[in-house]
């Protein structure tokens, strides 16, 4: 089943690449270069899940995750961080906020799409 995906990430070709590897499953992809243009389109329209950089202008991933916690209406949206940051502090930060799994770049496609599998399921 086809879901709404939420791609936040400040790198297009990134973003491009990721977009075309859940497109490619039959997921629904909206992109967002920050993490403030990503609130915006938490406007009430259905989405599945959200996988956000953590190193981003503006807003970055740690805020944007403590935003859509705080928000009525996706505060239980999955999160998953998509970053080039390995460090074990800075994911089990990413779990305290409510992140829901911590993918490093460079991914590999079927590991994103069995992490986009498992926290859609339903």
């Amino acid at each position: 089943m086809s879901k709404t995906i939420l791609i936040v990430d400040d790198s297009t070709s990134l973003r491009l690449v990721v977009k075309m590897t859940l497109e490619g499953a039959g997921h629904h992809v909206i992109q967002a270069a920050d993490g403030q243009q990503a609130m915006a389109m938490l406007d009430g329209r259905q989405i599945d899940l959200v996988l956000t950089d953590l190193n981003m202008p503006v807003l970055d991933g740690f805020g944007l995750l403590d935003s859509i916690r705080h928000h009525p209406a996706y505060g239980h949206t999955p999160v998953v961080m998509l970053t080039t940051q390995d460090a074990s502090h800075l994911q089990q930060l990413g779990q305290q906020k409510g992140g829901c799994s911590w993918i490093v770049k460079p991914f590999e496609p079927t590991h994103l799409l069995a992490v986009v599998a498992r926290l859609t399921l339903g």
